[in-house]
């Protein structure tokens, strides 16, 4: 991972502008390829960002972050005040939750729940970043990775979306190589993010994936 603390300005040229004015800012170029500007608040979200896989170009005082649709992220540097790199190695991931960990298990059993015509292949398959929860195949022989949330937010689908490059490289898989977001409730901004991405987005009944009743019954 390589820190950067830096006064620069910074512009997004895509299927929007964006500009920031100068400012000192920390930019962070981590080895999967993403590249993200933060500023001193807004706690863990980055004031604008470049999802992988993208190519960066320095020039002198410029840096010029590309990505595969040619959208570009383009950081005048006005004055470095820190930069290193550091070396993470392989992180073992965030732990699943005893429900979370659960519906990992059922739907495992019961992959027919995501989308009908689903079979699994492998439960936590490795992906060189971290395991996808589950891999499965539709019925057209695509591969379909899965990842499972108690509740689907933005970190999901970018979680998700660095797994998808890693598989889409895989040669032992089939392809093409497909994401869906399973949750018990997924929000409106991790959907709208999703749906960017192509990624689906799926929610379950973890009560009816138990054979268990509603929890508030009905008259009818």
């Amino acid at each position: 991972m390589r820190l950067v603390i830096a006064r620069c300005s910074v512009d997004y040229v895509g299927r929007l502008t964006a500009h920031l004015p100068s400012a000192v800012r920390l930019l962070l170029v981590k080895a999967d390829g993403s590249v993200s500007i933060h500023a001193d608040g807004r706690a863990y979200k980055p004031l604008n960002w470049m999802s992988p896989p993208c190519v960066i170009a320095e020039a002198d005082g410029v840096w010029r972050v590309t990505n595969r649709a040619d959208e570009q992220l383009v950081i005048t540097l006005e004055e470095i005040m820190h930069d290193s790199s550091h070396e993470l190695g392989v992180d073992p991931g965030l732990r699943k939750d005893g429900v979370e960990a659960h519906l990992q298990v059922l739907l495992a059993q019961r992959p027919d729940a995501i989308r009908e015509g689903l079979t699994l292949v492998r439960r936590e398959y490795e992906t060189g970043i971290g395991p996808v929860d589950l891999l499965c195949r539709d019925t057209d022989g695509a591969s379909i990775a899965v990842e499972v949330k108690r509740k689907g937010e933005i970190d999901g689908v970018e979680q998700l979306t660095r797994y998808l490059v890693r598989l889409e490289a895989d040669p032992f898989l089939p392809h093409p190589v497909r994401g869906i977001l399973v949750a018990q409730s997924i929000t409106p901004q991790a959907r709208l993010l999703a749906a960017d991405r192509g990624l689906g987005c799926v929610t379950v009944d973890y009560d009816a994936l138990r054979g268990l009743a509603p929890a508030n019954p009905t008259l009818f």
